[in-house]
């Protein structure tokens, strides 16, 4: 039967006598040393009925003072059952000893102080309470279950100690806060479970210590928070998981350690973070970090704070810019390089690739882009190739690659094409010089090649040929060491067919579109030395003309790109 007055609880103890004498000071009501008690000693032990008989109002001169009703250094005894009850003031059971689990369930309270007592859990589901719900420095040695409360401040468990090793010590499913929820230098063994809660400031686990490994150590699924999610210098040994979590500040892991082992340490997938990620000055990272659909505002790292390589997924993160650690294409190649695909049954992931370089591109670093593209080209094509299962077409598609490669980049450098027909240009003459030299070049004409003044430039001014077509000899036309093609020029017949020029035929040869007149007046001749050298370059060069000037154009107009 619940007591009705203070009559029903005769005898007192001595600690209840003097709660009784001191209830409308609205003092803490110290008993003892006002220290946590070990033992339960006539001075110190008070009955869980008496407190809620207090607690609900008490009696005509027995009633707490609108403070509400503040006790420390107790001993508590039995049940302190409040659940469903309405409460219109403060309840602060400061460093107390609990033997049984408080009952909160569905209590309507303005706050709650249990900073430094001990307890073996706390049963609050659907708990309201207008202020804060305070446990600094509590030692609870069991699970605190606050699905569903509601609170108007914050969920404060600084320094405490919750041991709950099966399970969620703390299990807050659907808490709604508008403060938030406070864990600062806190250890735990044993889970925290805030799937689904809404809170109006930040998770503050700076120096936490959770101790739940191989499991879910840290559960935020669907959180949403206005403030942080700070974990600096935080020991989580387990899986920190926030899938769908909106966060409106910054995620800040820096110093601390996460330990997840052959599993994701930080999940965060398709988590919002407003603010910036944090992962730097020296954070120990075993298992995954895994961000993938995530959506970041600014990342924030430093390379030796890099997950080991195949523990970072970054596939269709989204982020705006780096806000610190390295900002240039090889080092952020080596970080995207950490991500091993096919450890999670994937090939390739390109989206990583293309947003690292539209986030260089933001920040003006466009030739990092470029890199960046380069680099995503080449591995998403080699992907493409391993996928092949006929090794011919696999053979083809490597010198396609490899030739797009060298030319134009895939495609990102066009204008390397140009730079190789400069190449090319330049080889042509040095050729074509050679062969004017050696006499290796002819009219490409053949009313020309019969014609006195070119067939008798190959004969000396000393020496003479019978010509058929007037039977006589004819006297040679070249001087002593001169070449066939010089004393054409000096032929007054010749004055009118062009000279040849070693640098605007190479250019003729090598851009078929360009009608220059050199190849049309001139040709190697394959008869003389080093003709059928000049001659095949001739051909090499017209088709590599043709094939990188539709590379050139096709890099322009993005063609050869992967889609």
């Amino acid at each position: 039967m619940t007591a009705s007055s203070l009559a029903d609880f005769q005898p007192l103890s001595q600690a209840e006598e003097k709660v009784v004498a001191l209830l409308r000071t609205g003092d803490f009501d110290r008993l003892g040393d006002g220290l946590r008690p070990e033992e339960a000693t006539p001075e110190r032990v008070l009955r869980a009925k008496f407190l809620r008989f207090l607690i609900l109002g008490g009696e005509e001169g027995a009633r707490p003072h609108e403070k509400g009703l503040r006790v420390s250094g107790a001993f508590v005894t039995g049940v302190l059952d409040l659940e469903g009850c309405r409460i219109a003031h403060d309840i602060g059971l400061k460093d107390c000893r609990f033997d049984a689990t408080p009952v909160l369930r569905s209590a309507i309270i303005d706050s709650i102080f249990l900073d430094g007592s001990a307890f073996p859990g706390l049963e609050g589901e659907g708990l309201e309470a207008r202020g804060n719900l305070s446990l600094r420095g509590a030692t609870v040695s069991g699970e605190i279950r606050l699905r569903g409360a509601r609170l108007g401040g914050n969920l404060e468990c600084d320094g405490a100690t919750i041991a709950w090793p099966d399970g969620m010590a703390i299990g807050a499913g659907g808490l709604e806060a508008r403060g938030g929820v406070l864990l600062r230098g806190a250890r735990l063994r044993g889970g925290i479970s805030l799937t689904g809660a809404r809170l109006g400031s930040d998770f503050d686990g700076v120096g936490l210590t959770i101790e739940r490994p191989g499991a879910v150590a840290l559960d935020l699924d669907g959180i949403e928070a206005r403030g942080d999610l700070a974990l600096r210098g935080a020991t989580v040994m387990g899986e920190i998981r926030a899938e769908g979590a909106r966060f409106g500040g910054d995620v800040d892991c820096s110093s601390a350690t996460l330990a997840q082992p052959d599993g994701d340490a930080l999940k965060l997938n398709r988590a919002t973070i407003e603010g910036a990620f944090f992962l730097r000055r020296g954070v120990s990272v075993q298992g995954a970090i895994n961000l993938t659909a995530a959506t970041i505002g600014a990342i924030d790292d430093d390379r030796e704070s890099w997950p080991q390589k195949g523990d970072l997924l970054m596939n269709r993160c989204r982020y705006g810019a780096f806000i610190g650690g390295p900002v240039d294409a090889a080092s952020r190649l080596d970080w995207l390089g950490l991500q091993v695909p096919e450890r999670w049954g994937e090939d390739f992931w390109p989206q990583p690739y293309e947003q690292l370089s539209a986030v260089f591109r933001e920040m003006g670093h466009d030739d990092d882009a470029r890199a960046v593209l380069i680099t995503k080209e080449r591995l998403q094509r080699r992907a493409r190739r391993a996928r092949t299962k006929s090794s011919v077409w696999r053979w083809l598609l490597a010198a396609k690659d490899g030739m797009l490669a060298i030319t134009v980049r895939y495609g990102r450098q066009p204008l390397m094409a140009f730079l190789w027909l400069a190449m090319f240009w330049s080889l042509g003459v040095i050729v074509f010089s050679v062969a004017e030299r050696q006499s290796a070049l002819k009219p490409n004409s053949p009313v020309v090649l019969r014609s006195t003044e070119w067939t008798m430039c190959s004969v000396a001014r000393s020496d003479q040929r019978f010509m058929p077509g007037t039977e006589s000899f004819v006297s040679g036309r070249a001087a002593k060491d001169q070449t066939q093609l010089s004393c054409f020029h000096e032929q007054p017949e010749a004055v009118s067919y062009p000279e040849f020029n070693a640098w605007m035929y190479s250019l003729d040869t090598l851009l078929p579109v360009l009608e220059i007149g050199q190849m049309q007046y001139w040709r190697p001749d394959p008869a003389k030395p080093f003709g059928p050298i000049a001659l095949n370059y001739f051909y090499f060069q017209t088709i590599v003309g043709w094939a990188l000037s539709l590379l050139a154009v096709a890099g322009f107009s993005g063609l050869v790109k992967s889609k």
